[in-house]
């Protein structure tokens, strides 16, 4: 039993309209595509400036902490030397109550 001409069209305009829905469906997926796209770009452009940020606060205390860590040496190295004078002014007294 074949089919008669309004039913072949009735048949066309169905195929036709799901195909637009279909161009549109498609559409809609590519602008939410590229959405994504510019976020993810964001995202990892933050991260990268994040990981830039961290780094140079990283070095800066780093070297914070190493003008600290050689202000104590020389601090400690001045002591000792202090520590070495006061001793030898002690012997240098002892020196002139033994003569």
């Amino acid at each position: 039993m074949g089919h008669t001409d309004e039913q072949l069209e009735q048949m066309l305009t169905v195929v036709d309209q799901t195909l637009a829905e279909m161009a549109n469906a498609a559409t809609a997926i590519g602008a939410i595509k590229k959405r994504v796209d510019l976020q993810k770009d964001y995202t990892s452009n933050l991260m990268d400036s994040i990981d830039r940020g961290v780094g140079q606060l990283v070095d800066a205390d780093m070297n914070k902490e190493s003008t600290r860590l050689q202000a104590l040496q020389v601090q400690q190295q001045l002591g000792v030397q202090s520590l070495q004078i006061a001793n030898s002014y002690a012997e240098n007294i002892l020196l002139l109550f033994r003569n």
